[in-house]
C-alpha cells in the first residue's frame, strides 16, 4: 500500500471525515427514531414518514454543516441497508416454493420493468423513471427503488425520480394491504393461491406479511416467502441496470472505471450463501435485519431532506399514471398464472 493510501486511513483523517459528517447524520437518525415512533404508536409507513418528514427540512440540505452528512446517509448507509437485506433469504426457502412461484415472480419482474418503460415512453416521460418504477413495484417498493438508483447514473432528475417513487409505490403497497385480501375473498383463492397472489403483487415487504396474516396463517408463511423470492430478484436486477448504465456512468465519473458489480450487491449475495449454509446464528439475523431496516428509513430521510416540494410539484401527474399503471399490470399477470394453473407447476 502507497503512502498516499495509508494517509487516506490515518486516524486524523478519518476522525476529520467522521467529524464532518455527523451533524447531517445525526439529523438523519433522529427524524427515523422520531417517524419510527410514531409509525409504531399510531400507525401508518415508516419509510413514507420519514421522507415527509425529511422534505420539511430541506433548507438543511442548503447548508454546509449538514450537507456532508446528508450525502454520507442517502448513498453509504442506503448501500448497507441494502446488503444487508440478504440474512432475510435463504437458497432453500427459495426451492421449496416449487417451479410454479418462482416462474411467476421471475416472469412479473421482467414484464413489469419491461412494461415500465414502455409506458414511460408513452406518457412522454425519460426512460430512467419508467426503469425505476417498474423496478420498484415489481420488486420490492422503496428498497427496490432505493437500490436500483444507487447504480443510476447521478444527474439533474434521479434524486426526484427516486422520491417521488418511494412516495408513490410506499403509498399503493399501503392501499394494496388493505384491498387485496378483499381481492382474494371475492376469486375464492386457496391460502396458498392468496399467498403467491400477496407476496407476487404488494410492494413493500411490511404490507405483505401484514395481508398475508390476516387471511391465515398459511397464508401469511406463503406470502412472506414469494415476497423474499421478488426480494431476491433485486440481484439479477441490479445487475442489469449496471449494465444499461454501465456507458453513462462511466461518462460521469471521467476516466474512473465502474465496477460491474458494486460492492453493497456483492455483500448482499455473500450474506443469501452464508445464511443459506446456516452459519448465521437466528439472534443475528434478527440483529441485521433490524439494522437493515433502520439503516434504509435513515438513507430515505436523507433523501428527504435533498428534496423540496417544489421540484416535485414540476414532476406532475404523469409519474403517479405510470406507478399505478405498472401495480395493475402486476396485478392482472400474476392473476393470470394463478387462474392458468401456472403457479401449480
Amino acid at each position: 500500500m502507497s503512502s498516499l493510501e495509508v494517509s487516506r486511513f490515518s486516524p486524523t483523517r478519518l476522525m476529520d471525515a467522521f467529524q464532518h459528517r455527523m451533524p447531517g447524520v445525526l439529523i438523519c437518525i433522529t427524524i427515523a427514531l422520531a417517524t419510527t415512533f410514531i409509525a409504531d404508536h399510531y400507525g401508518g409507513p415508516t419509510l413514507l414518514y420519514a421522507l415527509l418528514f425529511g422534505m420539511t427540512l430541506h433548507f438543511l440540505s442548503e447548508e454546509g454543516r449538514c450537507l456532508a452528512g446528508v450525502e454520507f446517509s442517502a448513498r453509504t448507509i442506503l448501500r448497507l441497508g441494502v446488503a444487508l437485506l440478504g440474512v432475510r433469504i435463504t437458497i432453500e426457502e427459495v426451492a421449496e416454493l416449487g417451479v410454479g412461484p418462482v416462474l411467476t415472480v421471475v416472469c412479473g419482474v421482467a414484464f413489469t420493468i419491461a412494461f415500465g418503460a414502455v409506458m414511460a415512453r408513452l406518457l412522454k416521460l425519460d426512460r430512467d423513471m419508467g426503469l425505476l418504477t417498474g423496478g420498484s413495484v415489481a420488486i420490492c417498493g422503496a428498497s427496490a427503488a432505493l437500490a436500483l438508483s444507487a447504480v443510476m447514473p447521478r444527474n439533474a432528475t434521479q434524486e426526484r425520480n427516486t422520491i417521488m417513487t418511494v412516495a408513490g409505490v410506499t403509498t399503493l403497497s399501503t392501499l394494496a394491504m388493505i384491498t387485496y385480501p378483499l381481492i382474494v375473498g371475492v376469486l375464492g383463492l386457496s391460502d396458498t393461491e392468496a399467498g403467491i397472489f400477496l407476496g407476487g403483487t404488494i410492494h413493500d415487504v411490511a404490507q405483505v406479511v401484514g395481508a398475508g396474516y390476516m387471511i391465515s396463517q398459511d397464508t401469511g408463511d406463503v406470502s412472506t416467502f414469494v415476497k423474499l423470492l421478488r426480494v431476491a430478484m433485486l440481484v439479477p436486477a441490479v445487475m442489469v441496470f449496471m449494465f444499461l448504465f454501465r456507458r453513462e456512468r462511466q461518462e460521469e465519473g471521467g476516466d474512473q472505471k465502474v465496477p460491474m458489480l458494486p460492492s453493497f450487491l456483492v455483500a448482499f449475495v455473500v450474506l443469501v450463501i452464508i445464511n443459506s449454509l446456516g452459519w448465521i446464528p437466528p439472534l443475528v439475523v434478527d440483529g441485521f435485519t433490524e439494522m437493515s431496516r433502520w439503516c434504509l428509513v435513515i438513507a430515505i430521510a436523507a433523501l428527504g431532506i435533498k428534496t423540496s416540494f417544489q421540484k416535485l410539484a414540476v414532476v406532475g401527474w404523469k409519474p403517479v399514471i405510470l406507478m399505478v399503471a405498472e401495480t395493475l399490470f402486476l396485478l392482472l399477470l400474476v392473476l393470470v398464472f394463478i387462474q392458468t394453473g401456472l403457479v401449480s407447476l
